[in-house]
Order: C-alpha cells, then structure tokens, then sequence
C-alpha cells in the first residue's frame, strides 16, 4: 500500500499503487478545486490546469507527466504563476498516478509577483 499525505488538510490515505491522486482526493473528501473551479472543470481529462497540485515529498513515487500534461502546464497562460520554482513538483492531479509514499500540497498558491521568478 502507498500513502498520500496531503499536508493542507492533515489527512493521510492508504492507496493501491497505480492510483490516481485526483480521484482518491476527491473520494475522500479533499478539495482540489476552488472558485468557479468547483463547477466548471474538465472532469479530470487534464483540460483545464486547475486541479493542479504540489508533490512536496516523494516525487520519485509519482508517474512520469506525460506529453499532454507537460504542454498543459508549459501553455496554460495562468499556470506559469504556479510553475515558477516549482517546475519538478507542479502536477495535475487528474493525469498523476501514486506508486509509492507521496506529500501532496493541494490548492497551491501562485507565484503572482515573481519572487522565485530570479532566484
């Protein structure tokens, strides 16, 4: 079995590997969402960006992004506030698989003024 901590919510969950972390999250009662986001998503097909989360332990234990999920992240026009600094452990939670013990930040703040931005 693997762990998913989610460090905002204090809550950790016991997995099969191979699961994916959007819908764990959301069967446990774990907001991923916020705003109009809470309605309007793309139901995790990785459309939108906006159930984007942070990986902050175990990034090793998680799928490899993939080709789609790479281009959301690099061509979403918002999602470059929450990409800087962060571009080893930004994923979508909707295209992410948890193989082993993972933290996980959920609802990450953006990076609206730069400050990681040069240095």
């Amino acid at each position: 079995m693997a762990k998913i901590t989610f460090v905002n919510e204090k809550k950790t969950i016991d997995v099969e590997p191979g699961s994916n972390l959007r819908k764990v999250a959301l069967e446990n009662g774990i907001p991923l969402y916020w705003g109009p986001h809470k309605i309007f998503n793309c139901m995790g097909f990785g459309q939108c960006g906006s159930c984007k989360v942070l990986i902050t332990k175990g990034e090793a234990n998680v799928s490899q992004p993939g080709l789609w999920e790479r281009f959301r992240i690099l061509a979403g026009p918002l999602l470059f506030f929450w990409r800087l600094g962060n571009e080893k452990t930004l994923r979508l939670s909707c295209q992410c698989r948890v193989n082993g013990d993972v933290e996980v930040e959920t609802t990450p703040s953006g990076n609206w003024h730069g400050e990681r931005f040069w240095g």
